[in-house]
């Protein structure tokens, strides 16, 4: 009888075993970020912006697209650097910031390669009812890399607008 029940509770426990690792094996395993620029892992630091001479003054201002999605309509409008926009009926406000024609990223340096609009960007703030809700960069080529997201609206970069 003792011999029975032994094997009843063996088989018991071989059979939780393998339930358990079946489950184990059944759980999602985490997946890496798709899309260019996706997963890049940001050295410990604080980014510092460069704006080169050659860059300096020559930008007045950029063209951004801003998209109502619930009327399905879009919009383009042209706001000086350094200065805010508030986005007409809603209660968005953009601080557009420096403006590099040809953006480029070297460890925790931001800066520009030429004065030539070869990867345009441009470093925005977006504030909802006075709260912080966006802080990057837009790119005009690259729309989809870390871009500005908002259950109504979106926004992007067309392009920079030289002084002049």
């Amino acid at each position: 009888m003792v011999k029975r029940i032994f094997i009843v509770v063996m088989i018991l426990l071989i059979s939780l075993s393998f339930a358990a690792c079946k489950k184990k094996e059944e759980q999602p395993v985490p997946q890496a970020p798709a899309g260019p620029g996706a997963g890049v892992m940001m050295p410990p630091g604080e980014t510092k912006v460069i704006v080169p001479e050659a860059v300096k003054g020559k930008w007045d201002a950029v063209k951004l697209i801003v998209e109502d999605k619930i009327a399905k309509k879009s919009s383009e409008i042209t706001v000086k650097l350094n200065s805010e926009y508030n986005i007409p009926n809603s209660n968005l406000k953009i601080k557009v910031g420096e403006f590099l024609p040809d953006f480029k990223m070297d460890g925790l340096t931001i800066t520009s390669s030429s004065n030539e609009p070869n990867n345009p960007a441009v470093r925005v703030i977006v504030y909802e009812n006075g709260k912080e809700i966006f802080k990057g960069w837009l790119y005009s080529k690259f729309p989809t890399i870390h871009p500005f997201q908002h259950d109504k609206y979106g926004l992007t970069l067309k392009e920079g607008i030289k002084k002049g």
